[in-house]
């Protein structure tokens, strides 16, 4: 049945089976401003992706597609300016890789934020009451430190598969937090340095257990797994009492037939240094 209604699905601990269909990328929709505040807009001629995950028409329409630059002067509608006009936080996140970070993220969305991006651990290191002002100290720390403000979804889960070293990974993320800290000074009217301390849910577990890369593409066959945990876009899976690493972001825009479905998969060596 086709239909461009909303579902959301509790994964952890659900068992997941799907065929992929095979048939290219399509617009997921975009994100519009209403008096509830932001809402999703499903695309209304679902359509092929064709910029990222969106087609033209819903790219052109969506909003956030100026909130990296409108403090360097660029267009903002009302709603974005009031959306970005909130108190915002700067963080620094690590990633399982050991690949840091800098963002942003609204007071709304502080803890949410940082478990959507999959990040291992982070800090929090500045509060602001102007978004436009923490997306500032955003661009000086990328300028200063050298430290990027994206990382690829498929380095995020490649890094998963294999064992992970949380103490370095904490301390790491603290170190650099305080050379942050150190560069912004103890701020001013405009904002002030924090020292919060952030980490997924199952931190120390994630230095354990043997866990391999999902050898087959999402885009084509059937696959069929038990969710253990989600991390970001990665999903931590079990077949046949083996853990495999999902990278669920290869499925964005993609089209599927739910159903008991299962995996078909060759024989892996797990990683073992």
């Amino acid at each position: 049945m086709e239909t461009r209604d909303v579902v959301y699905v509790e994964l952890r601990g659900a068992r997941i089976g799907f065929e992929s269909l095979g048939d290219g990328r399509w617009c997921t929709g975009r994100v519009a401003f209403s008096p509830k505040g932001s809402e999703y807009v499903p695309c209304p001629t679902q359509s092929p992706a064709e910029v990222g995950a969106q087609c033209e028409v819903c790219e052109s329409k969506d909003p956030f597609r100026f909130v990296h630059t409108l403090h360097r002067g660029g267009f903002v509608s009302r709603d974005l300016e009031a959306h970005v006009m909130q108190p915002h936080w700067l963080y620094i996140a690590t990633f399982a890789n050991g690949v840091h970070k800098v963002g942003t993220a609204a007071n709304t969305r502080k803890w949410g934020r940082l478990a959507e991006q999959g990040a291992i651990c982070a800090q929090y290191v500045a509060w602001a009451t102007d978004g436009k002002v923490i997306r500032v100290l955003e661009d000086k720390v990328t300028e200063v430190l050298q430290v990027r403000q994206s990382v690829r979804s498929s380095a995020k889960a490649a890094a998963l598969a294999l064992p992970v070293d949380t103490a370095r990974l904490d301390a790491a993320t603290a170190a650099l937090a305080g050379r942050v800290r150190d560069i912004l000074g103890p701020g001013d009217d405009s904002f002030h340095t924090v020292d919060e301390a952030w980490r997924v849910a199952g931190f120390r577990d994630l230095a354990s257990g043997n866990r391999v890369a999902y050898p087959s593409r999402l885009d084509s066959g059937t696959h069929g797994f038990t969710v253990d945990a989600c991390i970001g876009q990665t999903a931590v899976v079990d077949i046949d009492g083996e853990s495999y690493v999902v990278d669920l972001h290869e499925l964005t825009g993609r089209r599927v037939r739910f159903g008991d479905y299962d995996s078909t998969l060759p024989a892996v060596q797990s990683a073992l240094f």
